[in-house]
């Protein structure tokens, strides 16, 4: 488990790495497109067709082959747009899925996550992880807004800095300081290191969560 994740992370790095040398090195290459969010798409339809998700799967395809025709024709949408796109797209996906766990009759995604972690949740610590949730919907709101913004305000360059090195920072940020801020305020809550949280969430995604509030 732990080589896995610090395989994963090194591959992170790397394509996070590499992402950003070709936007800031050479931006206005049409197939740049096809190498940063490629990966993605192809990664999604992997992920929605092992579950039954035809119709994402399709969808993931053939943006893909959208983006590899316009690599090879030239034109269409700008490149360093559709890095933009890509960016404020995943944090809006990721809102959205945050968003729809808070729905009545649902189990908003971090108690689901607790709820795997310590086997039993207390009253203060539902409605916390709640709040939590919503903190997460915000911030990835926030993220993919201020993506625009810096897009349509500030030279490339610098939104390439935003994108490939302040959001991940930012991300760590969020988590170290609210796993700071859980335990000054609850210090009542029991204890769960970050491998726990990573372990709830793989099992998560192995075994369907009771969503019943």
């Amino acid at each position: 488990m732990r080589a896995r994740t610090i395989g994963v992370g090194l591959i992170g790095v790397a394509y996070v790495a590499g992402c950003h040398w070709l936007m800031t090195q050479a931006p206005d290459s049409n197939w740049n497109a096809v190498v940063v969010i490629g990966p993605m798409l192809a990664l999604l339809a992997f992920y929605a067709g092992r579950r039954g998700l035809h119709l994402l799967t399709l969808a993931a395809l053939a943006t893909l082959a959208g983006l590899v025709f316009q690599g090879w024709r030239g034109g269409g949408i700008a490149p360093t747009t559709l890095y933009m796109l890509q960016h404020a797209g995943i944090h809006l996906t990721l809102a959205t899925i945050f968003a729809l766990t808070l729905r009545p009759g649902h189990e908003p995604l971090v108690t689901a996550l607790a709820r795997r972690v310590h086997g039993s949740l207390t009253p203060p610590m539902v409605v916390y992880c709640r709040k939590v949730t919503i903190v997460w919907v915000a911030y990835f709101m926030a993220m993919a807004a201020l993506s625009v913004a810096l897009h349509a305000l500030l030279p490339f360059e610098a939104w390439a800095v935003f994108a490939n090195l302040v959001t991940p920072v930012a991300m760590v940020v969020l988590f170290v300081g609210e796993y700071l801020f859980r335990y000054w305020l609850h210090p009542e809550f029991e204890r769960a290191t970050l491998a726990d949280a990573m372990h709830a969430y793989s099992a998560r995604r192995a075994a369907p969560v009771d969503r019943r509030s």
